[in-house]
């Protein structure tokens, strides 16, 4: 079964974001992280994550221009499997994007487009602040 778990918008200011969706709808930071992509603050109700990002440049980005984009860009669905979960996206015609993070340290995505090229992900651990993460360890 999957689970919807994740969410991320590209904002133009993460500190002015997080204090916003903190402010207003009482989310919580639970964490941090800057990587070659970009930076982002992460943000919890306790079921969803809320990713705010800023990427750095095109890469991995699935837009053009991405340090001005502001908007939605990518949502993800917690798995049970993986690899039956890649093969029914790929099944319904979704292709492979590429992997973001490292699946033995439990902070890790598969990502994919659509057949409309709407980028989304899934993870078998989930994401921080959810209310189905699987911390490794």
């Amino acid at each position: 079964m999957a689970r919807l778990r994740h969410f991320a918008v590209c904002v133009r200011d993460l500190e002015a974001a997080a204090k916003f969706y903190g402010t207003v709808f009482d989310l919580k930071e639970v964490g941090r992280e800057t990587i070659k992509l970009g930076s982002a603050i992460y943000m919890s109700d306790g079921v969803i994550n809320l990713a705010l990002l800023n990427f750095a440049g095109d890469e991995g980005a699935g837009v053009k221009d991405a340090k001005n984009f502001i908007g939605s860009n990518h949502f993800g669905f917690q798995v049970d499997d993986l690899a039956e979960a890649q093969r029914r996206i790929e099944a319904a015609g979704g292709t492979f994007y590429f992997d973001l993070g490292s699946e033995r340290e439990g902070n890790f995505e598969r990502k994919f487009k659509d057949p409309d090229g709407i980028v989304f992900d899934i993870s078998h651990h989930g994401w921080v602040g959810t209310d189905s993460y699987k911390k490794k360890g």
